[in-house]
């Protein structure tokens, strides 16, 4: 096994892929942060171990970006959109999107991790996501170089 992480085997290529996108790797760390802290603060925020919780923020990094793509797409869509019609269903897709994200992020914490973490409900996960990203955007905006 020794030889398959020293020759390009899974670990090897992980960490060099993590190497080359250093700014996931500190999304992970925030959302890590903020987890715990709900963990502690929240009693409807659960998750047995840190382990877990830093599998939690993998997840949650995971879906958070797909949502991220998923908006922006819509969000194209609607400033391109011409007529009211367009509008009012590009408009409507981006809410089905914002609130959909958060039935399927709880969904999918509940497929992988069962009651080892339970996320509280939806207005709880709301309130989580909107942290994750407000302390991302803070912690980037911190690490940006002043021009």
């Amino acid at each position: 096994m020794v030889t398959d992480i020293r020759h390009g085997g899974p670990v090897r290529r992980a960490v060099r892929w993590l190497g080359g996108r250093p700014l996931d790797l500190v999304d992970v760390a925030v959302y890590v942060v903020v987890l715990n802290l709900a963990v502690e603060y929240l009693p409807s925020v659960i998750s047995e171990t840190f382990t877990l919780s830093l599998l939690t923020a993998v997840l949650l990094k995971v879906v958070l970006e797909g949502v991220l793509l998923l908006k922006a797409a819509v969000l194209a869509r609607f400033r391109a959109a011409r007529t009211r019609t367009g509008k009012v269903v590009a408009g409507a897709l981006l809410w089905v999107v914002a609130a959909g994200s958060k039935l399927v992020l709880l969904t999918l914490i509940d497929l992988v991790f069962g009651d080892a973490v339970d996320l509280g409900g939806f207005v709880p996960v709301t309130l989580l996501v909107v942290t994750l990203l407000f302390c991302r955007a803070t912690v980037r905006r911190m690490l940006d170089e002043p021009d």
